[in-house]
């Protein structure tokens, strides 16, 4: 079961199961479903365009009588609104093509052509289209669309035109966000019953636009659970906050291992937003030759040297920051690290007994090696992007562009692991396959130092005792909260990371 922080993601299977219910036990006709996903739809059609044409692009499926019904409802109320099918009509059959008996007035044509081509000034006074409806494929399509429906994408994204989607943009895989070929490029998705996962992952989250959940009446207690949710800022509410007696001890130690030559800033940002996620003290662990740089920058941070070799920490260091670790807390192991210490955070990461929280070259030190990470008591957090995670897999980085959610769990279950993949859908999976997705929607953390900002974060979750999978959440949603803040005071484009960090206390409260 999610836990309360997450709001159900059903994949397209899941929501099969869950119409299947409604239609039986929940005793509603899956004719009148068809009836009320296509009213909110037409409702919000004509809220994104009051006024002018609207083409309704259909598909011989479901989907497509969701279009239709839209259609017969907008043309009720007096707009004008163009059926194109992708299909020969005769072969719509069910609940669609009782639909499509249904439909007044112009009979639908038969694409593709140009949607937004012409009209004749007819009904509400307006020939010229100012919104599609793309009804082609709904939640149970996979893999590249073909042929008539191929065609059709091509014309949609062609015309200019806003769209909105039915439930899903065609050509977007509503489990997983991957897309195979062709997509609809959507600026609002009216989705049914519940958001998918293919909405807020990427790539299938650039296609879907706004997303607008639209209730159509299933009733509750559907014997189905999403294995997937997005993270809601309820999840901030699990952090202990400081109490009057509280102590330094209390709220939590995080140590942080790392930094090199041409590195420091790293670990400096790690440690500093540790501090303002709540942790009651940080220590970082640092090469010996660059401590003079950590004690000047890092004022309420304490430094434990460690023996390096020209700036790179050397596997020497371990047992001190293993006994760092004994006072309890969490341990954040790659900032700032760089490639030559990658013996030193293997050894470390397979020895310390505190949750891990591995970044950067951390994570490249484990490239290829990430069934190593298994055999570890505590918990570990990884927190790589494209590439890293790219690397812990032995794949290449457009291959986990392209299907995150296959590989971020893929990882996890290997690692024994959560794993936290960055990006503005930022996914964090559990090793049983339980996936997290973040809203996003900010530019702001899209420079510099705002991983080591994240990892810092996560080392305060950790190191205060939450679960390890809610301090993931609770981390990549503060953090996003902080980026957001930050946005407002410096614009998107401005944002340094040093800002994020300076925002997590107020986005906390």
């Amino acid at each position: 079961m999610l836990p309360a922080f997450l709001e159900p993601l059903p994949d397209a299977p899941q929501m099969r199961a869950i119409d299947a219910w409604a239609t039986g036990r929940g005793g509603v006709a899956s004719l009148e479903l068809m009836e009320r996903a296509g009213s909110r739809l037409a409702r919000l059609a004509d809220e994104l365009a009051p006024a002018g044409r609207i083409v309704v692009w259909a598909g011989k499926g479901n989907n497509g009588g969701d279009g239709l019904v839209a259609a017969r409802l907008l043309r009720d109320t007096g707009r004008t609104v163009d059926v194109i099918f992708a299909a020969d009509p005769t072969l719509v059959t069910g609940d669609a093509r009782i639909n499509l008996d249904r439909l007044p007035g112009e009979p639908p044509r038969r694409g593709p052509g140009p949607p937004a081509a012409g009209g004749d000034g007819s009904g509400d006074g307006d020939g010229e289209a100012s919104l599609i409806v793309d009804a082609l494929l709904g939640t149970g399509f996979a893999g590249e669309p073909r042929g008539e429906v191929g065609e059709a994408i091509a014309a949609i994204n062609a015309s200019g035109l806003p769209v909105l989607a039915a439930d899903v943009p065609s050509g977007v895989d509503a489990s997983s966000g991957e897309v195979a070929g062709l997509a609809v490029r959507a600026a609002a998705t009216g989705t049914f019953h519940a958001a998918k996962p293919g909405l807020w992952i990427a790539p299938g989250k650039e296609h879907a636009g706004e997303v607008r959940v639209l209730d159509i009446g299933i009733p509750a207690g559907a014997p189905v659970e999403a294995g997937a949710g997005l993270i809601h800022p309820t999840v901030l509410g699990l952090i202990p906050r400081r109490r009057a007696a509280s102590t330094k001890f209390e709220s939590g130690h995080v140590v942080v291992a790392g930094g090199s030559a041409g590195l420091t800033g790293a670990p400096c940002l790690a440690a500093e937003a540790a501090m303002r996620a709540g942790a009651g003290y940080v220590t970082v662990a640092v090469p010996a030759s660059l401590s003079l740089v950590f004690e000047t920058r890092l004022l309420e941070v304490m430094t434990r040297a460690l023996p390096d070799a020209e700036g790179t920490l050397e596997a020497a260091g371990v047992e001190t920051v293993l006994e760092l670790g004994r006072r309890g807390g969490a341990l954040v192991l790659g900032p700032g690290l760089g490639r030559g210490g990658a013996e030193f955070a293997r050894e470390l990461a397979r020895r310390a007994a505190v949750p891990v929280v591995l970044d950067a070259d951390g994570l490249n030190a484990h490239a290829g090696r990430l069934e190593e990470l298994a055999d570890r008591a505590d918990p570990t957090v990884l927190t790589p992007h494209d590439g890293e995670l790219a690397r812990l897999l032995g794949v290449e980085r457009t291959a986990v562009a392209a299907a995150r959610l296959e590989h971020v769990r893929r990882a996890a279950a290997l690692a024994g692991a959560i794993v936290v993949l960055k990006g503005d859908d930022t996914l964090i999976a559990a090793p049983d396959g339980t996936v997290a997705v973040s809203p996003g929607g900010t530019p702001a953390l899209a420079t510099a130092g705002t991983g080591d900002v994240l990892s810092g974060v996560l080392g305060a979750m950790l190191a205060k005792g939450i679960e390890p999978f809610a301090a993931a959440c609770a981390a990549v949603m503060l953090h996003l909260l902080a980026g957001r803040r930050a946005a407002e005071t410096h614009g998107a484009e401005g944002v340094i990371a040093s800002d994020v960090i300076a925002a997590l206390p107020r986005s906390l409260v």
